[in-house]
């Protein structure tokens, strides 16, 4: 995973020169789950036919130009790895901020499984 190759892809994107913004999620793997348990590691799978509708629907968006995302599937990871890397283009901050919001909820909610592992 390299978020600058994603980052070099966006800017050669035929409509790049409409983009005033490119905003970048980059997940690592924390050091405690949501209810405060220790974590010592996760494994994601992805459904990769959700995936590519999240991303068709959310590139219809007002103002967005690519969007481009990396996870780090099906491997076990520790602690402070890159999970995901999620880069959004677009004209202006509102419409990308929003997209990078909605794509990044919609993949967590509907794309990801996420399991963790306990210390």
């Amino acid at each position: 995973m390299n978020l600058n190759n994603l980052i070099d892809a966006v800017k050669k994107h035929p409509d790049y020169s409409k983009a005033g913004m490119i905003l970048c999620h980059n997940g690592v793997v924390r050091g405690t789950s949501r209810d405060g348990r220790q974590v010592s590691g996760l494994r994601i799978v992805v459904d990769h036919e959700k995936l590519r509708n999240v991303i068709t629907e959310n590139k219809k968006r007002k103002g967005i130009i690519e969007i481009l995302i990396e996870i780090a599937e099906n491997k076990d990871l520790s602690v402070g790895d890159d999970v995901m890397f999620l880069v959004v283009a677009g004209d202006i901050r509102d419409n990308v901020i929003e997209a990078l919001k909605e794509t990044l909820d919609d993949i967590k909610t509907t794309v990801t499984t996420k399991t963790e592992f306990f210390v």
